[in-house]
């Protein structure tokens, strides 16, 4: 799990700088979020070892560009159906926070690779892959492809497939185990455990669910 977040994220901050694309489209919206994430970061380095400072940055520049109400329903899977207005709350809060902090800490090991954006692969008008691989320090190729969807708020991510393991069917895998243990408030308490158990400050949002 923290070799596919840890991927994702350097895929995001390391892609090389392109001219400026129009964010209406999938590849371009990465793109663009990739060249401010990198400017900011040439132009002050020391963030990189400043976990508050690198959340801040994920925070701002990162995360509102992923469907993190999406990304928990999926991850949660069938329970989601049982769970009540406010678990769902909950869940979505607590994943997005988990997923921002292992972020920001994943930041700090950062080994900057080599970025290819291979391709966009439409699905209808409204959801498509983007295709990219990564070039890591030992010189294997990895592919990492960005699920994304446009609704209302624009193109989102939902999914990262790295090397065809999904990260949201990977969280699913150890959320059944958790639910059907402790249920969908043993999952939620486990999630804010772990994310209170961090050295990252992890502001309370307010999520939109379905």
């Amino acid at each position: 799990m923290k070799r596919i977040l840890a991927l994702l994220l350097a895929g995001l901050i390391s892609l090389p700088a392109l001219a400026q694309r129009d964010e209406s489209t999938p590849d371009g919206l990465i793109m663009n979020t990739v060249d401010k994430v990198l400017d900011i970061v040439r132009k002050d380095q020391a963030i990189v070892t400043d976990r508050q400072r690198l959340f801040t940055l994920v925070e701002s520049t990162i995360v509102p560009h992923f469907d993190f109400a999406r990304m928990t329903r999926l991850a949660v899977g069938r329970p989601w159906r049982d769970a009540t207005p406010e678990q769902r709350t909950a869940l979505t809060a607590e994943f997005r926070n988990l997923l921002v902090r292992t972020y920001t800490i994943t930041f700090s090991n950062y080994v900057e690779p080599k970025i290819d954006l291979k391709s966009v692969r439409r699905l209808d008008e409204n959801e498509a892959t983007v295709l990219t691989e990564i070039v890591i320090s030992d010189g294997r190729v990895v592919a990492v492809n960005y699920e994304m969807r446009r609704s209302g708020g624009g193109w989102k991510v939902f999914d990262v497939v790295v090397e065809g393991i999904s990260l949201v069917t990977s969280y699913r895998n150890s959320f059944t185990d958790q639910i059907q243990r402790d249920g969908i408030d043993g999952l939620i308490r486990s999630l804010v455990e772990k994310n209170q158990s961090s050295q990252v400050a992890v502001q309370p949002v307010a999520v939109k669910t379905n």
